[in-house]
């Protein structure tokens, strides 16, 4: 009989503050190649988010990234469809911790009417920095961030009818080329 794999002890520092900050929540972590995750609740995430930031034993004074998986035809089972990924970075500690969250959409709307179950708490907040970056993920994956100050495209122009990073947008477009007024340009002779 094959022996069971022992179970990960995880070892980051942070992980027990979040922890004994929230003793009821249901949350994850994993590990891999050296970069811890922490999978919380939706509505958890904010509140993960903010003791990260003020919390002085944390301080993840920055925020590098916020960004969406589409896990739509992934070879593994996951909790939901989309993940929305936030890379925190504490400078004073020189620690990093991803803090992630899963969503489902409730409708099937083809990615061209906002779903209501593809939201979550926007960070802009507790970092600024973060409304270029939830203004990405709404642009691409149609993922809306409740609070942010001015959520709108920001890469597409404004009618654009779907989100292009989603795993069921077909990768040749939907005729977006074809629908293009060709630009004359004027060249000169440079004699």
């Amino acid at each position: 009989m094959p022996a069971t794999p022992a179970a990960v002890k995880l070892d980051h520092p942070d992980l027990p503050i979040v922890k004994s900050a929230f003793p009821n929540a249901r949350l994850l972590a994993s590990e891999f190649r050296g970069q811890t995750a922490l999978v919380v609740p939706v509505e958890l995430v904010h509140d993960v988010a903010r003791l990260l930031r003020d919390d002085p034993r944390c301080d993840y004074s920055f925020l590098s990234d916020v960004t969406a998986v589409d896990y739509l035809g992934y070879p593994a089972e996951m909790p939901a469809r989309f993940a929305v990924v936030w890379e925190l970075c504490s400078l004073s500690r020189n620690v990093r911790l991803r803090l992630k969250t899963f969503i489902d959409p409730t409708v099937d709307t083809k990615g061209i009417e906002p779903d209501p179950g593809l939201v979550v708490p926007s960070v802009t907040d507790l970092w600024p920095g973060a409304e270029w970056l939830e203004r990405e993920v709404f642009d691409m994956f149609g993922i809306r961030f409740s609070g942010h100050p001015d959520l709108r495209r920001i890469l597409l122009w404004k009618d654009f009818p779907a989100h292009p990073l989603r795993k069921d947008y077909p990768l040749r477009g939907r005729g977006e080329r074809e629908r293009f007024a060709v630009a004359a340009r004027e060249t000169t002779d440079l004699k």
